[in-house]
């Protein structure tokens, strides 16, 4: 299945646990998310966010409830199906003694994509990359690695994609050249869900904020004219949180 063929890749959670042992990590989260949305993630650490991102990907099956895509629980969905979501993990999930070229070839035969050279070529530009694709990964700075880890996940030319703390260990100049290339990805067709700790990201990409705590979603909110008091909400659920860690 490609892009043009898709049915409309709408994402509902109904009522997802998952839970790892004793500990639960997501306690019943019902979320809509509809094709073409831009949605932020927050919480504090241990709050369930990157388990609720890979519940998403498919990548953890929930202990109960559904995740479905297009209207398919992503449990029985094919792989022409589950091919059309990309996951960045935080980290970058490429082979460290690997050039980004050959990282980027092995991915793409990993895909089965009939053209994996044409490929790699449109991500490679489209990520500013051509200037390390003969450099072995572990050699490249965090940001640039990131940019890789995004290439690797847009190679399929996924229409939901998933970034879990896509910002962690950047300077202030790779943010912003990751925030400016996440609004380029931003496409009427494309979705992006992704988690992050500073509100500041959350503005500058997404129009959704869903907050998560203790597994349950908290704040559920278009951003949009409201920054200033979700932002306010958010540190009152921070602070709460770290009251009762002490």
């Amino acid at each position: 299945m490609t892009s043009t063929d898709a049915p409309a890749l709408g994402m509902r959670l109904e009522g997802v646990r998952k839970s790892f042992g004793v500990q639960v990590a997501l306690a019943g989260v019902d979320l809509e998310i509809p094709q073409g949305s831009s949605v932020a993630i927050m919480g504090p650490n241990g709050a369930g966010k990157t388990t609720l991102l890979k519940t998403m990907a498919g990548l953890a099956a929930p202990t109960a409830g559904n995740v479905s895509l297009a209207g398919v629980d992503l449990r029985r969905a094919g792989a022409g199906l589950r091919a059309l979501v990309g996951f960045v993990s935080h980290e970058a999930m490429l082979y460290p003694d690997l050039t980004v070229h050959e990282n980027l070839e092995f991915f793409a035969r990993l895909f089965g994509l009939p053209q994996p050279e044409k490929a790699i070529q449109i991500r490679v530009e489209q990520l500013k990359l051509g200037h390390v694709l003969d450099r072995a990964v572990r050699a490249l700075s965090r940001g640039t690695r990131q940019r890789a880890a995004i290439a690797r996940s847009l190679l399929h030319s996924p229409l939901v994609l998933l970034l879990d703390e896509p910002y962690t260990g950047l300077d202030e100049a790779a943010a912003e050249s990751l925030t400016d290339l996440l609004n380029e990805l931003r496409t009427p067709d494309r979705t992006l869900v992704m988690a992050v700790h500073e509100m500041s990201r959350a503005v500058a990409v997404a129009e959704r904020l869903i907050v998560i705590g203790d597994g349950r979603v908290k704040i559920d909110s278009p951003i949009a004219g409201q920054q200033e008091e979700l932002a306010s909400t958010y540190m009152s659920l921070l602070r709460a949180a770290a009251e009762v860690r002490l």
